[in-house]
């Protein structure tokens, strides 16, 4: 059997130095690295080094940030700047020159608040409550106001956690369900613009700042953002990150109805980002009557971020991915919890991709679970026979989670999506 080894996760500021003395310095042996590439705040690219001394590296560092590069800079022959500065090693103009084409992008003159709520959804987990809270209170510039849903605790773990902090809000949601929640959060929400992120999560500290800016463009209805793996120590960790990780990437996309258009086969609106960093005009949310809380963990397993950009899209609304908007995720660390989590993911990808097909039968989603995915695992389970290690030890929670998704939406597609008690008030 194979043995995992740890990646150990470095963050490299490319106006600071070039050297590799971070990488040098680590102490662990035997370790693997991942590296994410800024400038100042904003995020510029990644990369996966297996041997920090092999030739090549410092090449691989340009290839990995290049593409956002291209994406900000107005004047494209400037890449070409880039490119001859950092191959020469002239740093100085290499600085110079990243400045010149990120310097509209990077956040100045900072407001004191911003006009958001946030809305963290949680059940159960008072420790990673906390630090994502703690995160969420040092924000530059302060977000409106922080709103934290209880749902359906067995304790009062989280209402304790949140007495901590005297600006939060905190509400208990007594039915169980994450898009439940999710719509008593923003029938809560005072303000125009509503950001959500997970408990498990820990939010940079100019996130808010990058939601609201975000949403300066009229033109937006929603938005998702940036997801960095706060760790990738264990298999777990690494198989989530490399096959069903929330990282989208570091290049502005705008989204729009085109993406989801009938010559488009089962449109992945899924890769539009995650729930964990996600935002929303409140007047976008109530135009498509809410989350759909069928696809509830407990119920279908998730997949209700998705679901939303869906009617979203189909209504003509713009959703923008932001780059710049970027928090840290805390993957499971345990095989047992990501098989769990897989099983739900599943599940809930598997409804909401019906439930999108009963709203557009030209979608082709139906295809795309009855034929596209069986085709796909009996594949997996070819190329991982006989020992099913690393991303293969995980098909068999896949596969049943798929055909418990299949159930459970044949058994509830009569069931129009209700939404919480408090919005009935």
């Amino acid at each position: 059997m194979s043995i995992t080894l740890p990646y150990h996760i470095i963050h490299m500021q490319l106006a600071d130095q070039f050297s590799y003395d971070k990488l040098n310095a680590s102490q662990i042996e035997r370790v693997q690295y991942y590296i994410v590439f800024w400038w100042h705040e904003i995020a510029l690219g990644q990369l996966y080094i297996e041997d920090i001394n092999r030739d090549g590296t410092q090449l691989n560092i340009l290839e990995a940030i290049l593409p956002a590069l291209i994406k900000y800079a107005l004047d494209k022959e400037i890449i070409s700047k880039v490119i001859a500065s950092f191959e020469q090693q002239d740093f100085l103009s290499f600085n110079r020159i990243l400045d010149q084409i990120l310097k509209n992008y990077r956040s100045n003159n900072l407001p004191n608040n911003v006009s958001i709520s946030i809305v963290v959804c949680t059940r159960n987990r008072s420790e990673s409550l906390k630090k994502c809270l703690d995160k969420i209170i040092n924000q530059l510039p302060a977000p409106g106001e922080i709103i934290v849903i209880d749902n359906a605790p067995t304790d009062d773990s989280t209402k304790e956690v949140v007495k901590l902090y005297a600006n939060v809000i905190y509400f208990k949601e007594p039915r169980a369900g994450l898009d439940i929640a999710r719509n008593t959060g923003a029938y809560l929400a005072k303000f125009p613009i509503v950001a959500y992120t997970d408990d498990d999560v820990c939010v940079d500290k100019l996130w808010a700042y990058r939601v609201w800016e975000t949403f300066l463009d009229e033109s937006v209805n929603a938005m998702t953002g940036l997801v960095i793996a706060n760790e990738l120590e264990t298999e777990s960790q690494q198989i989530f990150e490399k096959y069903w990780g929330f990282n989208k990437g570091y290049q502005d996309i705008y989204f729009n109805s085109d993406f989801i258009n009938c010559d488009v086969f089962a449109p992945k609106v899924w890769d539009i980002g995650a729930g964990a960093n996600m935002a929303f005009r409140k007047s976008a949310i109530q135009a498509v009557n809410y989350f759909d809380d069928r696809l509830d963990v407990g119920a279908a397993g998730c997949s209700g971020d998705s679901e939303i950009w869906f009617k979203m899209l189909s209504k003509g609304l713009i959703i923008h991915y932001n780059p710049r908007a970027i928090v840290f995720h805390d993957h499971r660390r345990e095989l047992k919890q990501l098989h769990k989590q897989l099983f739900g993911y599943m599940r809930g990808h598997v409804a909401a991709a019906l439930i999108q097909h009963s709203q557009n039968r030209r979608s082709g989603y139906r295809k795309y679970i009855f034929r596209m995915m069986p085709r796909y695992y009996l594949l997996l389970l070819k190329l991982g026979f006989p020992y099913y290690e690393f991303r293969y030890q995980t098909l068999w929670s896949e596969i049943s989670g798929l055909i418990s998704g299949v159930v459970f939406f044949y058994k509830h597609k009569s069931t129009s999506s209700y939404t919480c008690d408090i919005l009935k008030k």
